[in-house]
């Protein structure tokens, strides 16, 4: 599996530990930026891997901005995109069996970084359960 990753400066710090933990299991990864903490428009970032994931370039992708909200709102733009917002493991699980959600949103100023790596590992390891939630997923899709 390959991840795209992208943050604005709000969420840098955050991308940088979700990176850390990307390579320490051994899992490829894309950085698409920012590459520091310098202001930039989150927008650009959403977009920029929310492209990548629908275009092919990743499997799925991990944003960060200050809540995650704008970035996940930028990103959910691209025709293809489920970008799920997470402020728990629970929520990441579920975003996953039953959204099936390829992109995950978190918040640098929101979320501490050890329960952003447990929402980053709940997401990835969780798998989507099809059945009665495919039928769901092909109307955002169709959307």
């Amino acid at each position: 599996m390959k991840i795209a990753v992208a943050s604005d400066h709000g969420g840098y710090q955050l991308k940088e530990a979700v990176k850390e933990y990307l390579k320490g299991r051994g899992i490829e990864f894309v950085d698409l930026g920012t590459y520091s903490e310098e202001s930039v428009d989150y927008p650009i970032y959403g977009q920029t891997c929310a492209k990548a994931v629908a275009g092919g370039q990743a499997e799925r992708g991990i944003v960060c901005c200050g809540t995650g909200i704008g970035i996940s709102i930028a990103a959910n733009k691209t025709k293809g995109i489920r970008c799920a917002l997470c402020t728990d493991v629970n929520m990441a699980e579920l975003t996953r069996r039953h959204n099936n959600a390829n992109m995950l949103a978190m918040g640098g100023r929101i979320t501490d970084r050890e329960t952003a790596l447990k929402i980053t590992e709940a997401w990835l390891d969780t798998e989507f359960e099809g059945g009665r939630h495919q039928r769901r997923v092909s109307m955002l899709d169709e959307m």
